[in-house]
């Protein structure tokens, strides 16, 4: 298969959650005052911090697959699980800034993060094993150190919740900050194949 309706399909989901998450803000009915807005400030910091990271994985999901030619059975099935957590974001994202970042809301958002970069890490290694093999994408993720680093960032994450939320939320940015710098390995592996 194509995998041009794979993309889109993704595109389209990934749009979804954004509009649900922005949908979730509501205005409040206070006053017209900057300082009315400040009821609202959990609900908006992290709808922006999973904004952030919807954006991520766009970009990241886009590079992927601009290294992939064609998609299988298994492919399909690995992306769906991807975006079954991402789905998710909307709704931790929203219980995480109606409660202030309490523990529980902070746990629970670190694990359906934790979950999605579970589920990136299934679709590269479903990629990279599909039939003919993907040896740009091979070379160009290399050990993937930071997507592992990830991974271990969000499971202490989730356990520090529990002692200082504040820490949890800390090492959710710290891994955002981590990967907002667009990731230059596929582009350059690309451009030294086209040498």
């Amino acid at each position: 298969m194509h995998k041009g309706r794979l993309e889109a399909f993704s595109d389209g989901v990934l749009a979804i959650i954004i509009t649900i998450m922005v949908l979730e803000m509501k205005v409040p009915g206070a006053g017209p005052l900057l300082r009315d807005l400040k009821p609202v400030l959990p609900v908006f910091l992290s709808y922006a911090l999973s904004f952030v990271y919807i954006g991520i994985y766009w970009n990241n999901h886009h590079h992927l697959f601009q290294v992939t030619g064609r998609v299988s059975g298994g492919v399909l099935w690995a992306n769906l699980h991807l975006l079954f957590w991402l789905s998710l974001i909307p709704f931790v994202t929203g219980w995480m800034g109606e409660n202030h970042f309490a523990q529980v809301p902070a746990a629970l958002y670190g694990v359906v993060l934790l979950m999605a970069a579970i589920a990136y890490f299934i679709l590269q290694h479903t990629l990279l094993h599909a039939p003919g093999g993907n040896p740009v994408l091979a070379q160009a993720l290399g050990r993937d150190l930071k997507g592992k680093l990830s991974i271990v960032i969000y499971a202490a994450a989730i356990v520090l919740s529990f002692v200082n939320q504040w820490i949890a939320c800390a090492l959710y940015v710290l891994v955002a900050m981590m990967w907002l710098i667009p990731d230059r390995r596929i582009e350059r592996t690309i451009s030294e194949d086209l040498r």
